[in-house]
């Protein structure tokens, strides 16, 4: 005789827009169940920052009923699923598993206990509060807040570096390593969009990813010529991994019974790099 399982993909879908309404994700986001059925079984969910050959094949080794991760695999249109195709490839692979595929992006980027959230706790930032507040002023873009004592630029990059997993790429630094640093902005994932932003141009430093070489110049040569931040180039996957633990804590705290696990392979691209300056 069948049994019914205590829980469903339904039930993280429930919990999962509860945490993280699709609502407050920005317009071009794509979020929520990409493949997978309602009434399929909810045992293990497998978190992961991206849904990768390693991460699939994580999930599937472990048998988990989803992976749940934070970037979307179908950000971009596609045109077909076939399986030369590098999607297609890891949706067929997840179907044959049995293994739902959800994604929270943006719609986890904004909120308390969100991506940008974790890194300002970790930081130690006081006072913080989004650099653009949503609906609800406690959430929003980014995080702005001030360090209970100022450090130089060279003590708080020592900082970031210590919160945030080994990378390739490590953390960037622009500016002069002995100014003092107060007031700190921050924009988990890629965030060359918010160099102009005020709350970022008052900020002693502005700690984000993915800062292309033109917005990142122009930046700096205003700073020179009217004050602005020093800037703090981490790598992606490793601001947003931060998120994935907390996440996992408060899934479990909703649907009790269910295993949750974050993965602990680093997704991020880069292997390797020769010839860097001191």
């Amino acid at each position: 005789m069948s049994t019914v399982p205590a829980h469903t993909i339904a039930d993280l879908r429930r919990v999962a827009e509860e945490m993280w309404p699709a609502a407050t994700a920005e317009s071009w986001d794509r979020v929520g169940l990409v493949s997978g059925a309602d009434g399929a079984p909810l045992r293990r969910v497998l978190l992961a920052v991206d849904a990768v050959d390693a991460t699939v094949s994580e999930a599937l080794d472990w048998r988990a009923d989803a992976l749940l991760t934070h970037h979307p695999l179908l950000l971009r249109g596609i045109h077909t699923l076939a399986e030369d195709t590098a999607k297609g490839a890891l949706l067929a692979r997840l179907i044959r598993g049995e293994c739902a595929l959800l994604a929270a992006h943006t719609n986890a980027d904004a909120p308390e206990g969100g991506v940008s959230d974790v890194i300002a706790r970790r930081l130690g930032l006081l006072h913080a509060r989004p650099i653009v507040p949503g609906a609800d002023p406690a959430a929003g873009i980014g995080r702005v807040g001030d360090l209970a004592a100022p450090l130089t630029l060279r003590a708080f990059a020592g900082r970031v570096a210590a919160e945030l997993p080994r990378t390739v790429t490590g953390v960037r630094v622009a500016g002069d390593p002995e100014r003092m640093i107060s007031r700190v902005a921050l924009l988990g994932g890629a965030g060359d969009s918010l160099l102009d932003h005020p709350e970022v141009r008052g900020a002693d430093v502005y700690v984000t990813s993915d800062l292309r070489h033109h917005p990142a110049q122009e930046s700096l040569e205003l700073s020179s010529a009217v004050g602005g931040p020093a800037l703090v180039d981490v790598a992606h996957w490793a601001s947003e991994s931060l998120w994935l633990a907390g996440a996992a804590e408060r899934l479990a705290a909703r649907l009790p019974g269910v295993e949750f696990r974050v993965s602990e392979l680093r997704t991020d691209p880069w292997d390797f790099s020769v010839g860097a300056a001191g």
